[in-house]
């Protein structure tokens, strides 16, 4: 019997996968110097955390949210799934990649490297745009207004995130990010 999964199926294994690989990862990173205050913290955490609930379970709103942007046809869900996949694929090479200097929150870790190969050379914040990817996806296949804000709001949660990071980069590797910042654009390749 031939294995035959949805667009939906796809995009939840997409989700399973890399919650699997983050906690498994998360295991053996370098000690923090630095980490950023639970006030900064809360408020992109916040943010996501509601983007992520409109993205996932948003169809339970009632209308206007619920209002459906896409048209239900068979293609749309497949390349939300294959977006799916390349954000996936896109964030586990950048956390790969930056190895034990990863950390969940805004740290500067124990001997800390500015990363500059891999994913690193065509955005600055890789993981953040797999992610977004994945949020972007998982909202295509679902294709309702209040899956949308949802990504609105996971990309504004980024965006904050990603300032207070930079700031550590600029304060710890001043002229080498200096000129990594005129290099590369920061989360959506040759554009943003």
């Amino acid at each position: 019997m031939p294995l035959s999964l949805t667009p939906l199926e796809v995009i939840r294994a997409c989700w399973m996968i890399f919650l699997a690989v983050w906690v498994v990862a998360a295991i053996s990173t370098k000690r923090a110097v630095y980490r950023e205050s639970r006030a900064q913290r809360l408020g992109y955490v916040l943010l996501l955390f509601i983007g992520c609930y409109l993205v996932f379970s948003g169809r339970r709103f009632g209308s206007p949210l619920n209002l459906r942007l896409l048209p239900p046809n068979a293609i749309i869900p497949w390349l939300a799934a294959v977006l799916c996949l390349a954000g996936l694929a896109f964030s586990i090479w950048a956390r790969l990649t930056l190895g034990r200097n990863w950390s969940g929150t805004v740290t500067l870790k124990e001997g800390h490297e500015l990363i500059l190969r891999g994913p690193y050379r065509f955005v600055r914040h890789p993981i953040y745009t797999g992610l977004f990817a994945m949020i972007l996806a998982t909202a295509i296949a679902f294709g309702h207004l209040v899956a949308f804000v949802g990504v609105l709001l996971a990309f504004v949660s980024f965006w904050i995130k990603l300032g207070y990071e930079e700031k550590v980069m600029l304060s710890q590797f001043p002229d080498q990010y200096t000129a990594y910042q005129k290099r590369v654009k920061r989360i959506i390749p040759f554009f943003l």
